[in-house]
């Protein structure tokens, strides 16, 4: 019997910020494969279900990515119902696609389930839109892991023409600021940086693009999960500050006032 794996995104965080397809095929899965920083309550939601650590952090220790597909596939083909939960969205900077092609050379039938990214709900959760009329008519998404993926990217922008928003890049900072900053970006450009987003640990810093690679951040560490968002868009948080969305508490703001 052929079984069958869900490519299912867990979202920013706090599992209601999940979808409730994501919640329903947790509870009929056999085998859930989850990422580092998946919320631990969201696997509450698969009762049934034997859970394995897979995820990858920069600088640590991790499983291959080939290692993954191969297990997926190998439990798939032994009748198993697989949910491969990943964080945000699977095709997000999340290796989804590789994921969904590993299944499709090797006959395994699946589906992908849309989760929340959190390139747009962490910057939503500190009351920061990452488009608003006047300020920003669209931004663009960019991993902070390596200078070879957001270099071509940040390279060709116009300075201040579109909201940035950097994934994984908390340890780079200062590179993807003094490259913004070389392109022409203003040093006052406002900027900021939400750390663990819709976690009870929340907290946002906003201060200027000048400054992003420089000021230290409360509990930060190279490899930290965090947002950055860059633009004249964080200046609009004071129109919704304290903003809660879904019931997720409001993140506190520390560090440098946002210049506009």
């Amino acid at each position: 019997m052929n079984g069958f794996v869900w490519l299912v995104g867990a979202g920013p965080g706090d599992p209601e910020l999940m979808t409730r397809r994501a919640a329903r095929v947790l509870g009929e899965a056999d085998l859930v494969l989850y990422d580092a920083l998946v919320d631990p309550r969201a696997l509450d939601l698969a009762p049934q279900a034997r859970r394995f650590p897979v995820g990858k952090r920069a600088g640590r220790p991790s499983i291959r990515q080939e290692t993954i597909n191969r297990l997926m596939v190998r439990q798939a083909r032994r009748g198993q119902r697989i949910v491969r939960l990943k964080c945000g969205d699977p095709f997000v900077l999340g290796r989804g696609g590789e994921e969904a092609l590993a299944l499709v050379a090797a006959g395994v039938a699946f589906e992908v389930v849309p989760g929340v990214t959190s390139a747009v709900a962490a910057a939503a959760l500190a009351g920061i839109p990452v488009t608003h009329r006047g300020l920003a008519a669209g931004f663009v998404v960019v991993s902070g892991h390596a200078e070879t993926a957001y270099a071509p990217v940040l390279d060709s922008l116009a300075p201040h023409s579109l909201t940035v928003v950097v994934l994984m890049g908390l340890g780079s900072r200062s590179a993807v600021a003094a490259r913004l900053l070389a392109r022409g970006w203003s040093p006052l450009t406002p900027a900021a940086v939400v750390l663990g987003a819709a976690t009870d640990e929340a907290r946002t810093w906003t201060g200027t693009l000048g400054a992003l690679g420089s000021t230290p951040l409360a509990g930060d560490a190279p490899n930290a999960p965090g947002t950055i968002v860059v633009g004249a868009v964080v200046s609009a948080n004071a129109v919704c500050p304290g903003a809660s969305v879904m019931g997720v508490p409001p993140i506190t703001t520390v560090g440098l006032p946002v210049v506009a």
